[in-house]
């Protein structure tokens, strides 16, 4: 098969022992060091990917993809609201509520402050996952003037409260009272404890039933809004931005939407920063490999001097020589580079059961349940990731081809067969 010279030649190079066997130890460290680089960044790049999906996922369990509230005032038409967005076939499920910031009292003189939400039961199983994370009790006993509450694991642990215990809720509305302006203040029975696996939700959030909030609050048949769950949460937004126009008919109220990326920007954020961050710092080993490659080069033209010299009297040009070496550099990028990948896919695909032999080995817990709420090493490959740093890997060693292979272009025949 026809191959032009600068291929053959670089191909050649590639392939033949060489005199001084350092040069290929440094070849291979080149290849090792671009692999490495590749499959640690391919493996970390791709469990926090893993840990995003799982804390994204587990959240939006019980938050909802969309939400569309009356500023300022309750909304008064929640059932039109919600029979208008159950009519859209983006939307899956769709459920009123009604919010407050709050302080609790347990047993004790322990207080945490937590947001209570009043809720329709048999309409929220429409949109969070709620029933299925129970510890004890159930959402069933969120009966109207039942006046029960479900705690958060955390939330109740730090009230010291079990089922059956009385927890005061003591909400930011006002009331007149002989004494002056008092917060509105209800005792409210445990009949259920949760855990989501999600820290803001089990130490921040309790349900009661939405009738029981809405006395509570004063608010008559009002809620603070609807809450909606989606087919496909990326339309979130658009969903409920249309929903809002068309509430428009029912009431002329200043409305205010909000998707789950919105409710939890911080967070989004803060992981997609130290993903962004820990991408750049690991992309560093592929730059070690790269300079590995540039110092094995330059010994590579060093000893290939007379070599050089006798394809420059042979009619070789200096880009052709440049090509040379161009080639045979890059191959070995290239290589690392295939390496890496399948390395770093393997790699990942087995981290879980890496990870049980080394706790079965050494006889050690590693991430331990009671401390962490993910155990084991969730991961998403991502093909978009991979391509990225395939092509960062190759781009920083062909980068690492072009002083070596220019200085083998300026090389002197006359100079270098001398004293040969």
């Amino acid at each position: 098969m026809f191959k032009p010279i600068s291929v053959a030649i670089g191909l050649r190079y590639l392939r033949a022992k060489r005199r001084n066997g350092f040069i290929s130890f440094i070849s291979m460290a080149s290849i090792i060091g671009i692999a490495l680089g590749v499959m640690v960044l391919i493996t970390t790049l791709s469990v926090m990917s893993g840990f995003q999906k799982e804390i994204r996922d587990r959240l939006l369990e019980m938050t909802a993809h969309a939400t569309v509230e009356t500023a300022g005032q309750p909304m008064q038409h929640w059932q039109g609201a919600v029979k208008l967005a159950m009519e859209d076939p983006r939307v899956a499920g769709a459920a009123p509520y009604v919010d407050s910031e709050s302080l609790l009292t347990g047993n004790g003189t322990q207080n945490m402050g937590a947001m209570v939400r009043g809720i329709v039961p048999v309409q929220e199983a429409h949109v969070s996952v709620l029933a299925k994370k129970m510890d004890a009790g159930s959402v069933d006993s969120l009966q109207p003037g039942k006046f029960n509450i479900l705690l958060g694991s955390e939330l109740a642990a730090w009230l010291n409260v079990r089922v059956g215990d009385k927890v005061t809720v003591i909400t930011k509305n006002i009331q007149g009272s002989v004494v002056g302006a008092l917060p509105q203040t209800k005792r409210f029975t445990v009949s259920g404890i949760f855990t989501v696996g999600y820290n803001d939700i089990d130490k921040g959030m309790a349900f009661v039933n939405m009738q029981d909030m809405q006395r509570l609050m004063r608010m008559g048949d009002g809620v603070t809004g609807v809450r909606l769950m989606l087919h496909d949460m990326d339309q979130a937004y658009a969903v409920a931005r249309d929903l809002a126009g068309h509430l428009q008919e029912l009431g002329p109220y200043p409305y205010r939407i909000r998707d789950w990326s919105e409710e939890n920007a911080n967070l989004y954020q803060s992981l997609k920063m130290e993903k962004t961050v820990m991408g750049v710092l690991l992309s560093l080993i592929i730059l070690m490999g790269a300079f590995t490659l540039v110092n094995s080069q330059v010994m590579l033209v060093t000893d290939k001097q007379a070599d050089i010299a006798i394809l420059r009297t042979l009619g070789l040009t200096p880009r052709g020589v440049m090509q040379v070496f161009m080639v045979q550099g890059s191959l070995i990028g290239i290589i690392g580079t295939v390496v890496g990948v399948i390395s770093g896919i393997v790699l990942t695909m087995n981290l879980e059961r890496i990870l049980e032999l080394i706790e079965h080995t050494f006889n050690v817990v590693l991430l331990p349940s009671d401390v962490y709420y993910i155990t084991g090493l969730p991961y998403v490959l991502n093909a978009h990731e991979i391509v990225v740093i395939s092509l960062v890997a190759l781009t920083m060693s062909f980068l690492a081809t072009l002083y070596p292979a220019w200085r083998a272009a300026r090389t002197d025949p006359a100079e270098a067969l001398r004293y040969e």
